[in-house]
């Protein structure tokens, strides 16, 4: 169910701050006139919904004609003369992955590559909305299989490390940056939290983590990077999990206009986010304490390796510490 439906108290025009009403598929925003559609049935809240809609696309169609490129790669040199039979086995097993990996994506991608209506270039310019030019549709896509494949501890050790911060009763809990959400679904899970939404950018990301949240079963191919045996270049992956309890929630969006109203939250969670952000600290720390309500809580976890090529923007510890106390902060504190 969209966040939408059980709580529409908590959305807002990313353009204007105005509240947003549910609409046919999606919502309204009654102040800038703008529909903001469900994609896959998650909120698409950008500025400009029709233009960063078109972005992805974008990003979709270069994604599906790499994949394919490579493939046509592979086929060419399939045609060399004295190749090692476990080579041609290799070349074969990763051409035929890219090619099923490629209709895979295209199923599990299809409410995005449905044409919405054009916005002004002009408009998404203005308002500061394009999609960084680096981040692609797959830039994170290793973090699929980190956080819904691979047997690791890493989800149980950042699962521990970050509930041991939230209060006895989190209320509403918010996650900027969710990514593929398995952090957003461990902690809705071992707590009380009457509600996680999970906030992220990329559309192949919080698709994978609304459908794997709600036990639905779903065939990726993996390319690792540092195979040991032939059938090791290409793996096919599944991820399933156990349905989320009700109230764990994702939501399409800027981090930097996140559509929520101010004071919707009692905790705000950034994992791995802060120092990757193209604005100072400190605009952020101002950004996070508006959605917090009286008393709530930001919790960061990851690093501050800030990489500003303004120095001055490159904070320590100390001071990210006395930056949150100018944005309003209480007696921060360090783990």
């Amino acid at each position: 169910m969209p966040v939408c439906s059980q709580h529409s108290d908590l959305l807002a025009s990313p353009r204007c701050d105005a509240a947003l009403e549910p609409a046919d598929n999606g919502h309204e925003c009654r102040g800038c006139k703008v529909h903001y559609p469900l994609l896959d049935g998650i909120p698409f809240l950008f500025a400009a919904p029709n233009a960063a809609r078109g972005d992805w696309q974008g990003r979709l169609h270069h994604e599906l004609q790499r994949l394919e490129a490579r493939a046509a790669k592979l086929d060419r040199e399939l045609s060399a003369d004295g190749l090692l039979p476990l080579t041609r086995e290799r070349l074969e097993w990763v051409r035929d992955a890219c090619r099923d990996q490629r209709e895979r994506l295209q199923s599990l991608m299809g409410a995005l590559l449905t044409d919405g209506e054009p916005a002004a270039r002009e408009t998404y310019i203005a308002l500061r909305t394009r999609l960084p030019s680096d981040q692609g549709l797959n830039t994170y896509y290793q973090n699929v299989h980190r956080d819904w494949a691979w047997e690791t501890d890493e989800n149980q050790i950042a699962n521990h490390i970050v509930s041991s911060f939230l209060p006895g009763k989190p209320g509403r809990v918010l996650i900027l940056g969710a990514g593929a959400g398995r952090l957003a679904y461990d902690l809705h899970q071992c707590t009380n939290a009457d509600l996680t939404v999970g906030l992220d950018f990329n559309p192949l990301l919080l698709g994978v983590a609304r459908r794997a949240s709600q036990g639905e079963e779903i065939d990726l191919w993996e390319f690792p990077i540092a195979p040991k045996s032939v059938r090791d270049h290409a793996v096919l992956q599944r991820f399933d999990a156990e349905p989320a309890r009700p109230g764990l929630e994702f939501v399409l969006g800027d981090v930097l206009r996140a559509p929520f109203r101010k004071g919707s939250f009692d905790v705000v969670l950034t994992p791995w986010l802060v120092d990757i952000l193209p604005v100072d600290f400190s605009e952020l720390a101002a950004r996070v304490n508006q959605l917090l309500a009286r008393d709530g809580q930001w919790i960061n976890f990851g690093s501050l390796a800030f990489a500003s090529p303004d120095e001055n923007q490159c904070y320590t510890l100390e001071e990210c510490m006395a930056l949150l106390g100018r944005a309003g902060f209480d007696a921060p504190r360090k783990r």
